[in-house]
């Protein structure tokens, strides 16, 4: 709900007051409600705030407790409030207008720094702590909320965004080479392992799931939660499951209502936004509230390139989805003139860093803009939803049933799954075989997809950056297609510096717009119940994603929730809205491979060959060919690159 920055001293110095209001200064380009500070000699500490909750209109943040010497600064929506109530035993009369930040503080006087473990929802909060002089803070277990600091051997600062912390006199934006060698070395989406680092040499992060403490003049960190797959749940049946599901599911997306303005969600033709729109609708009707509803549709003059397995224009799903929900204000949103390429300098501005991820950046920030035009102050959406709520990959489990030699469940699976899909179960069951016994093949080899170096080979070399991505268990040269998804999705929650990506988008997103991202599929009650639901209920009867088709048998209408065949892909039509612009685009590429700045960082070959790959080629299926993503990936490093130089 707010920027929070702050100022520690380790010395006896005090902390100059200019150098705190600095920070604040700098948080001024961000709509706000309020703007408090609250300092002592040794601690500042600032709120650029914006009321999004009606318990946080008027409060006080940063807010000091005299009687306990501590005081805080808060970037926090809290969604397990009632539960915190009883456990910390706050009196009936104090718990509705009491804010958020307010409950945290509470918790640490509690727990101290085992408090984090007792806090669901998205936060990022700082206290000082005057008896103990101590300064702790933490991120919540997924960081959607970012945390940024400095620190030298006098000082502490840190910010929920990076910028305002090159205010100080004593830190500069120098640029951080690991980082950028790490981002042009992984063929994946995320920029960097170290889940502490920043492109920026000077400044860190608390990473996701972290908690900090500043005292005697060191900074520790503390893992304070690590997900991971506990005790099988155990129910006598499937309807039992069902049950189970929803109750926790429906808890999630009505503790992401809790705001004094309107609501709204992104919804797309799919199970995980139209389950999350299902539920909040019929939440909101109980208080005379209706749901909007954002959806991205491709501009009229696009033609569908796509096979008639995905589908470019969601409307129909969409539609359907509203018609049988109810109580829900759609919009249906072109975003006409607006491209990947239009919007990078926009979003370098706002993540304050190079990201990967392009292809939808158009559409997600015109969506946030349409919102923040009507007022609303909480969007939802369901990102986290295909390893959680709607997990279950029938190839997979089939392939599980094959190894265990589950004959029989194997055969009647696959007869249904066929009926359902129109498969012949003879090319099912060769897929099913090649993904159990991949190594059969003796072509294995001719499967490995293989990914441009888009790095300088000198500078990969100076960093080292290859070593150390092999450390971490990444094939630098590529995807391998023999991927074992349920690895994937238990390295998914156990490692941080993959949840540093969506945290980044979603604050500065909100932060700009005055509006949180909210979504009900990464709340941590919802991951642990479906990390512990059977594997054989998530794909059932010919079925994948069974338990989010089955439990929403009267939420959504059948032809979104049995769909099989049929998947949405947004942003297929990027190439086409970047047709008026490819000229300049070619240009600015022929620029950067000339450009010294740039080169010691790129392979430059490489990037020529893709450029010549692309030379007049408009074709809307190039937006996934190999070539067009080392472009836009090169362009967005050679701009940011520029733009800090």
């Amino acid at each position: 709900m707010s920027a929070i920055t702050g100022l520690f001293h380790f010395n006896e110095e005090p902390v100059p007051l200019e150098h705190g209001t600095g920070l604040m200064k700098a948080l001024e380009k961000y709509p706000a409600d309020d703007i408090q500070i609250w300092h002592s000699e040794r601690i500042f500490l600032g709120c650029h705030g914006q009321w999004i909750t009606k318990e946080s209109v008027g409060e006080r943040n940063p807010y000091h407790d005299s009687s306990r010497g501590l005081a805080i600064a808060a970037d926090a929506i809290i969604d397990n409030r009632k539960e915190l109530f009883e456990l910390l035993q706050v009196q009936h009369g104090l718990r509705q207008g009491m804010s958020d930040s307010m409950l945290i503080l509470l918790a640490y006087d509690k727990w101290g720094e085992d408090s984090p473990k007792y806090l669901i929802g998205d936060f990022a909060f700082m206290i000082w702590d005057d008896e103990k002089q101590r300064l702790f803070g933490a991120r919540d277990f997924s960081g959607s909320r970012t945390l940024y600091f400095h620190r030298n051997h006098n000082c502490f600062a840190f910010c929920s965004t990076i910028k305002p912390l090159f205010n100080l006199p004593y830190v500069g934006n120098y640029i951080n080479e690991q980082w950028i060698a790490e981002y042009l070395a992984n063929p994946g989406l995320v920029e960097t392992l170290d889940e502490t680092s920043t492109v920026f040499k000077l400044i860190e992060q608390v990473p996701p799931s972290h908690s900090i403490t500043i005292q005697n003049g060191k900074v520790i960190f503390t893992r304070y939660i690590m997900i991971t797959q506990g005790e099988r749940l155990k129910l006598k049946s499937d309807k039992e499951y069902e049950e189970a599901f929803l109750d926790v599911y429906q808890d999630a997306v009505t503790a992401r209502l809790r705001t004094h303005r309107p609501v709204g969600a992104f919804l797309s033709g799919g199970l995980d936004s139209g389950s999350v729109v299902s539920l909040a609708a019929r939440a909101l009707s109980m208080e005379n509230k209706r749901l909007h509803t954002y959806s991205h549709i491709p501009v009229e003059d696009y033609e569908d390139w796509t096979p008639k397995s995905l589908m470019a224009d969601e409307r129909p799903y969409i539609q359907s989805t509203v018609q049988h929900v109810g109580n829900i204000t759609d919009h249906y949103l072109d975003f006409k003139g607006k491209s990947p390429l239009s919007e990078v300098d926009d979003w370098l501005e706002m993540l304050e860093m190079p990201y990967k991820v392009f292809e939808n950046s158009f559409w997600i920030k015109g969506i946030h803009e349409k919102a923040y035009q009507q007022g609303v102050g909480v969007l939802l959406g369901g990102a986290r939803g295909n390893n959680t709520i709607s997990w279950g990959s029938a190839l997979s489990h089939y392939a599980m049933l094959l190894k265990n030699m589950k004959w029989i469940r194997l055969y009647r699976e696959m007869l249904l799954y066929g009926n359902n899909n129109g498969v012949s179960k003879s090319i099912f069951l060769k897929a099913v075989t090649k993904k159990a016994f991949p190594y059969i093949d003796r072509n294995k080899a001719s499967q490995h997809y293989q990914f441009p170096m888009l790095i300088n080979p000198e500078f990969a070399q100076k960093t080292d950056v290859f070593n150390k991505l092999q450390l971490h268990g990444i094939d630098y040269k590529g995807f391998s297609k023999l991927v074992n998804i349920y690895e994937a999705r238990k390295k998914h929650f156990e490692q941080a510096n993959a949840w540093n990506l969506n945290g980044t988008c979603g604050t500065k997103m909100s932060l700009r717009y005055s509006l949180w991202d909210r979504d009900p599929t990464n709340d941590l009650r919802v991951i642990k119940f479906c990390l512990a639901v059977p594997e054989d209920q998530y794909v059932q009867n010919g079925m994948d994603r069974a338990l989010i088709r089955r439990s929403t048998k009267h939420l959504l209408p059948d032809d979104v929730r049995l769909n099989q065949r049929v998947r949405g892909i947004q942003g297929a039509d990027g190439i086409h809205r970047m047709v008026p612009e490819w000229s300049s685009f070619v240009n600015e590429l022929q620029q950067l491979s000339v450009d010294p700045d740039i080169s010691e960082y790129l392979n430059i070959p490489v990037v020529n060959e893709a450029i010549a790959g692309l030379l007049g080629n408009t074709r809307p299926v190039s937006q996934y060919d190999t070539g067009y993503s080392i472009l836009m990936r090169s362009l967005i490093i050679y701009r940011f690159i520029k733009r800090n130089a």
